[in-house]
């Protein structure tokens, strides 16, 4: 058994002292119990390939889904491959962005390892090709005209310009420092820090979850890309049981989050993060454990299928 971290070093690690809030060692533990049950798969000695290809489409589908975009996941296939311009043109930019994104995520794991930040500025203008204007494309956003549009999760106002770029900072150096922490916590603290700042303005939550799949993917934990992570983030939280959580988008700002061993839905765990204090992040770290969960399951199935076929 492994001893807990003394307090010097968590002093020293602030993604340490999340990881010891109640519930995310041991969350932090079955996530990645899931995703080793998943890599210890037959298929994936030789079809590894085709399994991170679907994982990121289904996570794609679902990332969009998050922001608003929801198409079903043969729908979204069929036009992805269908040489008409005329049925590929019924998929949203915001959808097609997505799916560009997470396709190139492999690619653009080497320049987050080395700069986070510059690789946030990179994604954005992945992302935003076709969506937004080109002079705004990888450039942070001015306090000026953010409206509600740009908030689909109702998390309220983000910080100012001048504080968004001082914890931008913080965070990119939280990156590229030691930590003890796990893979799952680092991408959870990365994911629900971006979506408190919104440093774009615009198509920040799908950026959010794209960098928190990158840490997955540079921290060791899924570095071949095989878990459909957003898929996880819509299912988790939805089967809780009555009294364990809100579960129907009306949690308050800055209501008490749920009890250790309860995990909120995607939009009420966001919200317990940015507004919740210390036991709001440790319930949006259970419900992003909760989700690679979950994910690692979903590929598991697809694992399965093709081992079928």
């Amino acid at each position: 058994m492994s001893q807990r971290p003394s307090g010097s070093v968590l002093a020293a690690d602030p993604l340490a002292r999340v990881a010891e809030l109640p519930g995310i060692r041991e969350a932090a533990d079955t996530a990645r119990a899931a995703v080793d049950t998943l890599l210890r798969h037959r298929i994936l000695r030789r079809q590894s390939a085709e399994v991170t290809t679907e994982a990121s489409l289904r996570a794609a589908r679902a990332c969009a889904a998050l922001e608003g975009e929801d198409v079903a996941l043969e729908f979204l296939r069929r036009h992805l491959t269908d040489s008409d311009d005329q049925a590929a043109g019924e998929l949203s930019p915001v959808m097609l962005g997505t799916v560009r994104l997470y396709g190139e995520l492999g690619v653009l794991a080497p320049a987050w390892e080395r700069a986070p930040r510059q690789a946030l500025a990179r994604m954005h203008v992945l992302l935003g090709r076709g969506v937004l204007p080109d002079d705004v494309l990888g450039r942070p956003r001015a306090d000026a005209g953010f409206g509600e549009a740009t908030d689909p999760l109702r998390l309220g106002p983000p910080p100012t310009s001048v504080e968004t770029s001082i914890r931008l900072d913080g965070l990119t150096g939280l990156l590229v420092a030691p930590t003890i922490a796990p893979a799952i916590v680092v991408a959870a603290v990365v994911h629900g820090e971006l979506l408190a700042l919104r440093p774009f303005g615009a198509l920040d939550g799908v950026i959010a979850r794209a960098a928190s799949r990158l840490v997955l993917i540079s921290r060791g934990l899924d570095p071949k890309a095989l878990t459909a992570t957003d898929v996880g983030h819509l299912e988790a939280g939805q089967d809780q049981p009555a009294g364990s959580g809100p579960a129907d988008g009306t949690a308050a700002a800055g209501a008490e989050p749920s009890p250790a061993d309860a995990v909120l839905p995607y939009r009420e765990a966001a919200d317990a993060y940015v507004h919740g204090g210390a036991e709001g992040v440790a319930a949006w770290v259970r419900h992003c454990a909760r989700a690679m969960e979950l994910a690692a399951r979903e590929s598991l199935a697809v694992c399965e299928a093709l081992g079928r076929a």
